[in-house]
């Protein structure tokens, strides 16, 4: 579980550096002419957490060993990021204003992401 979901968390870290430096530089013009770049960092700034929840999750593991709730914790983050992050994007891209009904349901994933993180460490 460890290698893998820190595998994930890089690669994730890595394209969350990349998504911002786009966002910032090559969807510019886009996102300022149509206000949106707001949203775009919001869900930078979520991504950027939640994997640094997932690694955190990696570490806590390695100090406590696997633990169900530390697999649930980094499957939320993971979903989290999806839908919440996700919807962001896509509702700062295409102006889709359902979008940000959903939205929410990807804040609930990282609020039981990081209560599985805490309780994971429970004995």
């Amino acid at each position: 579980m460890n290698k893998n979901w820190f595998l994930v968390g890089c690669i994730l870290m890595a394209l969350t550096v990349a998504l911002g430096a786009f966002g910032a530089h090559g969807l510019k013009n886009v996102l300022v002419a149509n206000q949106r770049m707001d949203t775009f960092e919001t869900g930078i700034k979520y991504q950027f957490y939640h994997v640094f929840g997932i690694l955190i999750a990696c570490l806590v593991a390695s100090q406590v060993g696997q633990t169900n709730l530390i697999e649930w914790a980094c499957w939320l983050f993971l979903v989290g990021i999806i839908v919440f992050s996700g919807s962001l994007y896509v509702l700062s891209l295409t102006n889709i204003r359902w979008l940000g009904a959903i939205t929410p349901l990807g804040g609930v994933c990282f609020i039981a992401g990081w209560v599985s993180l805490g309780l994971s460490i429970r004995k």
